[in-house]
């Protein structure tokens, strides 16, 4: 069933605000929020290609959103120096 969007954007802030604190990005609350949400779908789904499939719970959620927002922030600051 998933989180909803209620829940998606709250674990998507925290996992974003998490990223930005492990990588020292100065990201605002918005900012964390997509992070969190992109970062999750995008983790997710290379995840679940090669066979691992996270609980679509809170929890298990934070941690792949806040990797996922994490490895974001790492690409983007490849991309632009």
């Amino acid at each position: 069933m998933g989180l909803g969007l209620i829940g998606s954007i709250i674990v998507g802030g925290f996992a974003g605000w998490i990223a930005s604190m492990v990588m020292k990005a100065r990201t605002g609350l918005l900012s964390n929020i997509l992070l969190g949400i992109i970062g999750a779908m995008v983790l997710n789904t290379v995840l679940r290609w090669i066979g691992i499939y996270a609980a679509e719970a809170w929890i298990p959620q934070l941690f792949v959103g806040a990797a996922g927002a994490s490895a974001l922030i790492w690409v983007w600051r490849k991309i632009n120096g």
